[in-house]
């Protein structure tokens, strides 16, 4: 019999679940996805709305005649979430959701559909779906990092995620840029910290950037273009987000001395960091050679949920 796991991409807008049938071969294909918007600020029915999810997609595959006689139902079912599990307690911090907060997620999701339910960090899904069969397929040690609203990052060491004792394991977002210049501005994080490497490198800190440089209010994707188009100021922020964004990758390379970096979320769409970014790098790693590679998403933003169905 094959295996069905489901992943489940827990947002702070949309819930999306992905049917992921895994053949006695190995291979795998989708057969089930939808989307609803999530009950922002109310944590029972967060709850009720994912359960509801689960069971209406096996009612569905139920029905269906060609895949019945082939599935092991009920289905495995793995959740990305917005934050992480403590350690301490077993419930939910530092999760954007902020309704999710000290919540026993994880117990009150495995009560509902009457089986183990598995929970990760969104990126560390993202990170986990590039590794088994993504763009990183066969590497021993991947780096996946999100660098959109937010920045964050996910580790997976020969298959399995890297959680560690604090349950923060690749969240670089919050270290701080290394090696700034007079002319890299700090600007305050929502931590409380400032220069972190959030505030330079994800979407949101590079408009600031911008905003700050220019007086201009414009969008991420409006500022590639401007770029594009020959805009000095535009250009120059761009420059200087590819140095802040190699020095920032160069840091995890000296740690971690990963195989392959993976980039996620808004920012990872600008083609031409896949081609500047390595240029630029091995400036501050400590090796006389860097043969780590730097590469987009094979399945782009369906690659948090693909990940929630393979924990």
């Amino acid at each position: 019999m094959a295996t069905l796991r489901f992943g489940i991409d827990l947002g702070g807008t949309k819930i999306e679940i992905l049917g992921l049938l895994v053949l006695e071969d190995g291979t795998n294909k989708v057969v089930y996805q939808k989307r609803i918007a999530t009950p922002k600020g109310d944590y029972h029915a967060t709850v009720q709305a994912i359960a509801q999810l689960v069971l209406d997609a096996e009612n569905e595959l139920k029905s269906d005649s060609q895949l019945n006689p082939i599935i092991n139902l009920p289905g495995l079912v793995g959740v990305g979430i917005p934050g992480a599990i403590s350690s301490k307690t077993g419930k939910v911090k530092n999760a954007n959701s902020t309704w999710l907060i000290g919540e026993d997620l994880q117990g009150d999701l495995q009560n509902a559909l009457s089986r183990p339910v598995q929970l990760a960090n969104d990126a560390n899904c993202f990170a986990l779906s590039e590794a088994v069969d993504g763009a990183a397929s066969g590497s021993d040690i991947v780096f996946g990092v999100i660098i959109g609203t937010g920045c964050g990052g996910g580790v997976v060491v020969n298959g399995q995620i890297l959680n560690g004792v604090n349950a923060i394991a690749g969240e670089w977002g919050h270290n701080p840029l290394p090696w700034q210049t007079a002319s890299d501005v700090a600007l305050a994080c929502y931590c409380g910290l400032n220069g972190c490497n959030e505030t330079f490198l994800s979407g949101s800190g590079f408009e600031q950037h911008f905003l700050q440089r220019t007086g201009l209010a414009k969008t991420a994707e409006q500022i590639v273009a401007l770029s594009e188009q020959g805009d000095v100021d535009a250009e120059q922020l761009m420059q200087d987000y590819m140095t802040w964004l190699a020095k920032g990758l160069a840091s995890v390379i000296n740690i971690l001395d990963p195989d392959v970096i993976v980039l996620g979320g808004g920012m990872s769409n600008i083609e031409r960091i896949y081609r500047e970014v390595p240029k630029l790098w091995h400036n501050w790693v400590f090796s006389d050679a860097v043969d780590t590679q730097l590469k987009p998403p094979k399945f782009g933003d369906a690659s948090g949920v693909r990940g929630a169905a393979w924990l």
